[in-house]
């Protein structure tokens, strides 16, 4: 039984409780942390590594013993380093992510015991009555039981834009949200039986959602998929003519195999994402799907909405400025009369409610017969009172004809970067009837304050190549005048939205020549932003208020303030939790660290993945022509200990360093052309000549000499590792810090006789080291004309 209009009682809640009837909708942040280990443990790259690391280890140790069979077996280091790398780096991402959500959730109001409460929206219990103001969302579904010219946008449910009025009876369900008025809803359907779960729950996942650049690598990893298994069964065929050793036949198989997988390419793609998560969280920028970090960077229109975004929440009434012949005590007691009246005011009504208290203006007790909430569709808010007649107050440029001496006055206020509001009677007036017999009684001038890090921001946009957008439901003189202040080019040349064309080809024109927009209805900017996604832009809209909802969930990223609405912050991607614009660049720069380094690892893996199954097909071939030929067998020139030697210091270490590394670069499009177009290249530039060599040190030093393999794994060394130079670029110091270091380590391993004989190594002598060096040669010849020389045209 409900409690009439005072709401639950302490002890109906309780009762709720304990029967279970609450709106468990569970916030997930991120995944639990049995699905990270899930996610990091059991992947496909894990169970083909393991695989072949126990075929290795287990052949090896028949004939060799167990160490050297776990020798043989160390390649598979990779599972555990990724397992404990991912882990690691998800786990630091969700605890940030859960840290962040926490600021970022939006409490619901309930009324019980005839008080208002806050409450987190999975303590709603069954029959609450929930209490809602323009930019709450409504989180659970059931009928209004109170409104006060309740209007909800239903627009993310229905697609239709206008907002729809309410009244007792009528239903509310969430995913919709309140734009103007107040009431009360009383619910019914929660938990599960509502939308609202499946709402919270997107609001601030962990995800690795759509995303060009995993795209471009799963789709590298299917290729390859494909390619691993005949070039194997081919490679495995080609050396049975070699039966009698047969177990080292399977090990050097798995030495050829073993190569071809790009096995932390997926692990540092998302320890990449993951570490921009964490790095943009200690600015109080919360990133809801993980590819945001990449949208940015790849953004080359910013829409911005100017209140909240270039200027500061809250504004300071300069002055009212009563119109001659106008009683300024009237004036005063009329706008305290509105701001009295108005239980969910906005900015500018509590800005000019904190002006009158410093007055000293008190409350005229006026009697209210109907209030008129202020939409950002209508642009004006008024006040029906029983012996005072209609006031309303809103845009000058809305309220009065246009060639009216007090609009032209606003106008010429606001040329000066002011706000300016007309104070007016009216005759009628209505939320849907519009307003008739309007005269003008004061002008209300606010003055806005622009945010210290505006102009540079938007300087840092425009020499990164990115064209500003500034909107805004302002006259289109007063964003114009914040725009000159800010130093934005075309500041003069404003657009008055009311005369845009309808026609999108039109329209989209326009946007490509101008630069501000004013009296922008919040449908329009849906359309501005689908109209510069037609010409092929990637658009990026910040905004914080309901009536950006609708461009923020069509926009190529949605970024919203911290401080704006709920239902801004639910279907932005990235928001900013303490509304700073200037925290804008540090995402793209993020965007262009992951974009950059991934192409780069991208390149290495690739490059690794390109010589193995060249080399997988040289022997193959190879070793049939010998077959055929009668001539020996023609083995793998590597063992999978040579492998990891040579993926730990061309690829695995420097990689991990690569991946994680600043970079500055702008994004590039078409990630996966431009990767393989270093990748086969360089791959066939490695591999040939590391076949050739081997080839020649085999026809010199014999099939029995441990020379061969070393000549080719010293060879094939150091072109990968010259593919790893030409990657790193451009340089600094440390990049050649960590080149020379793996140059030194593999070095190391050679002349030191403990570590040559751990991998199965030994220093070449005069011929050896002569051949070899030719063999580089030729091979870095190749790379550096390939991938530097070549004509620009022919490289990209």
């Amino acid at each position: 039984m409900l409690a009439g209009d005072r709401g639950l009682t302490a002890a109906e809640v309780a009762e709720r409780v304990e029967s279970g009837a609450v709106n468990e909708a569970k916030r997930h942040t991120s995944r639990p942390l049995s699905a990270i280990l899930r996610a990091n443990f059991f992947t496909p790259l894990n169970a083909v590594i393991g695989v072949l690391a126990a075929i290795a280890i287990g052949f090896t140790a028949l004939e060799d013993g167990l160490l050297e069979g776990l020798k043989q077996g160390l390649f598979a280091g990779v599972i555990i380093a990724n397992i404990a790398i991912g882990t690691i780096q998800e786990l630091r991402a969700k605890r940030t992510l859960d840290k962040l959500s926490l600021m970022n959730q939006s409490n619901a109001k309930v009324l019980r015991d005839g008080e208002i409460h806050e409450i987190e929206p999975n303590r709603i219990v069954r029959d609450d009555l929930v209490y809602i103001e323009p930019g709450d969302r409504i989180v659970v579904d059931g009928p209004v039981v109170e409104s006060r010219n309740l209007e909800i946008d239903e627009s993310l449910l229905t697609g239709e834009a206008d907002p729809v009025a309410k009244a007792p009876g009528d239903e509310v369900r969430s995913g919709s949200f309140a734009v103007a008025g107040t009431g009360l809803y009383r619910a019914e359907q929660i938990g599960a039986d509502s939308y609202a779960a499946k709402l919270v729950e997107e609001a601030s996942k962990f995800t690795l959602a759509r995303s060009e650049l995993r795209e471009g690598i799963n789709r590298f990893i299917k290729l390859i998929n494909w390619l691993i298994v005949p070039i194997a069964l081919l490679l495995i065929i080609s050396q049975l003519a070699d039966a009698a050793n047969w177990r080292q036949i399977i090990v050097r198989t798995v030495a050829g195999i073993v190569p071809m997988i790009p096995e932390g390419l997926v692990l540092l793609t998302s320890v990449a994402f993951a570490v921009g998560v964490i790095r943009l969280g200690a600015r109080k920028c919360l990133v809801q799907e993980l590819p945001a970090i990449e949208g940015l960077a790849r953004t080359d229109v910013l829409c911005l909405d100017k209140t909240g975004t270039l200027t500061e929440g809250g504004m300071d009434v300069d002055e009212i400025r009563p119109i001659d012949g106008t009683d300024g005590e009237g004036v005063h007691e009329a706008l305290a009369a509105l701001a009295a009246a108005d239980d969910s005011p906005n900015p500018t009504m509590q800005a000019v409610a904190e002006h009158l208290r410093e007055q000293q203006v008190e409350d005229p007790k006026w009697r209210v017969i109907d209030v008129m909430p202020f939409s950002s569709a209508r642009k004006w808010s008024g006040t029906r009172f029983t012996d005072k007649g209609t006031w309303l107050l809103g845009a000058p440029d809305v309220l009065l004809d246009h060639d009216d001496p007090v609009a032209l006055e606003a106008d010429v206020l606001a040329a000066q970067g002011l706000r300016v509001l007309a104070l007016v009677t009216a005759e009628t007036a209505s939320t849907t009837g519009g307003v008739a017999g309007v005269k003008a009684q004061a002008l209300v001038v606010l003055r806005q304050r622009l945010r210290s890090t505006a102009a540079a921001t938007l300087a840092y946009f425009k020499e990164q190549g990115v064209a500003v957008k500034i909107i805004s439901g302002d006259s289109p003189a007063a964003v114009g005048a914040v725009a000159a202040q800010l130093g934005v080019e075309g500041a003069a040349d404003t657009v008055d939205a009311r005369r845009l064309p309808e026609d999108p080809e039109e329209l989209a024109d326009l946007l490509e020549r101008s630069t501000i927009f004013g009296r922008v209805q919040p449908h329009q900017k849906q359309a501005f932003v689908k109209a510069l996604q037609s010409r092929g832009h990637t658009v990026a809209m910040t905004g914080d208020g309901v009536n950006d909802v609708l461009a923020l969930k069509d926009a190529d990223l949605g970024i919203a303030m911290g401080s704006g609405s709920a239902a801004a912050r639910s279907v932005a991607q990235v928001v900013l939790l303490d509304d700073e614009f200037a925290t804008l660049p540090h995402v793209v720069d993020e965007g262009r660290r992951v974009l950059g380094n991934i192409g780069r690892v991208s390149n290495l893996f690739l490059t690794k993945t390109v010589y193995a199954i060249s080399l997988a097909l040289f022997i193959a071939v190879g070793a049939t022509v010998a077959w055929i030929a009668g001539g020996e067998p023609l083995p793998y020139p590597f063992l999978p200990i040579h492998q990891s030697l040579i993926n730990l210091f061309t690829i695995g270490l420097p990689a991990f360093f690569l991946a994680l590394a600043p970079t500055f670069e702008k994004a590039k499009p078409n990630f996966v052309r431009r990767v393989l177009k270093f990748a086969i290249p360089a791959g066939i530039c490695c591999a040939v000549p590391t076949f050739a060599v081997y080839l020649a040190a085999l026809a010199h030093d014999g099939y029995d000499s441990d020379l061969p393999q070393t000549t080719a794994a010293i060879t094939l060394f150091v072109l990968a590792l010259v593919a790893l130079a030409l990657t790193a670029r451009p340089y600094v110091w440390w990049k050649g810090l960590l080149v020379g270091g793996c140059a030194g380590a593999f070095l190391l391993v050679l002349a030191v006789p403990p570590f040559a004989r751990f991998y199965e190594l030994q220093l070449p002598g005069a011929w050896n080291t002569t051949a070899a060096m030719i063999a580089i040669g030729s091979g870095t010849a190749a790379l550096l004309f390939w991938l530097v020389v070549r004509p620009k045209h022919l490289r990209d």
